[in-house]
């Protein structure tokens, strides 16, 4: 977590005017870093909810949002008292951007699913090189990541060919091909899978949150919130 161990015991040494002011400053600090974890799990949480339906009906939509995505980061970007949330907005933007591409026209093939959401990590690398964006750009590969995970974790368990008749078939017709995929997480060894899987990306999650620059805060928000984004769609399927 962000620590505030180290300032408070430079504090003591301060007057006490300066003293509350350190205090205050490091708590602000360790409130905008809550706020961005957050906002961070909010943002890999959207796509599932509200551009997974959207791409299906209306792709291009979803494509052209992008623009009103980075449009609105950059706009952020340009003024202090913004310019973290236009950062964070700008790496949520390449998310959606691989969202739109892959879901609106490619999802029949999961075995690209990958590579078209790694769409920008040449950008992001290059940005992290010369130190630029470092928020939105770790997130951005905080989420990939995830996804790498979740990607990682269906072909170690032999779940795709149920992606690729879930992507092909009416959904009002997906149900038997849901439970046949849920039996198969439920075997010895996709269970075993899911808790490597899944005490990985706490590890990676946990580890990150002991950092105190805001980067590494949304990096972990967005890491972590692939648990609760796949254990939503295993509880979706589980129901159907």
């Amino acid at each position: 977590m962000v620590s505030s161990t180290s300032s408070v015991t430079s504090a003591r040494a301060l007057p006490s005017g300066k003293t509350s002011q350190v205090l205050s400053l490091t708590q602000t600090r360790e409130r905008q870093a809550g706020f961005f974890f957050l906002a961070a799990a909010f943002l890999v949480s959207v796509p599932v909810f509200i551009q997974t339906p959207l791409v299906r009906l209306f792709p291009w939509v979803s494509l052209l949002l992008t623009g009103g995505w980075a449009i609105l980061g950059i706009a952020l970007l340009k003024h202090p008292k913004t310019q973290i949330w236009g950062d964070l907005l700008i790496g949520f933007s390449w998310s959606w951007l691989a969202g739109s591409i892959y879901w609106g026209w490619l999802r029949w093939e999961p075995l690209i699913h990958l590579p078209v959401e790694s769409i920008g990590v040449p950008f992001a690398c290059w940005c992290l090189w010369r130190g630029w964006g470092k928020i939105g750009n770790w997130f951005y590969l905080g989420s990939l990541l995830g996804t790498a995970i979740t990607d990682l974790f269906f072909y170690l368990t032999g779940l795709i060919p149920y992606w690729r008749q879930l992507m092909q078939v009416n959904p009002a017709l997906a149900r038997p091909i849901f439970q046949s995929a849920i039996a198969q997480i439920q075997t010895p060894w996709g269970i075993s899978w899911a808790v490597v899987l899944v005490d990985l990306l706490i590890v990676v999650g946990w580890r990150s949150l002991q950092k105190p620059e805001l980067h590494w805060w949304a990096f972990a928000g967005a890491v972590l919130s692939t648990i609760l984004v796949d254990s939503l769609f295993l509880l979706a399927a589980s129901m159907s």
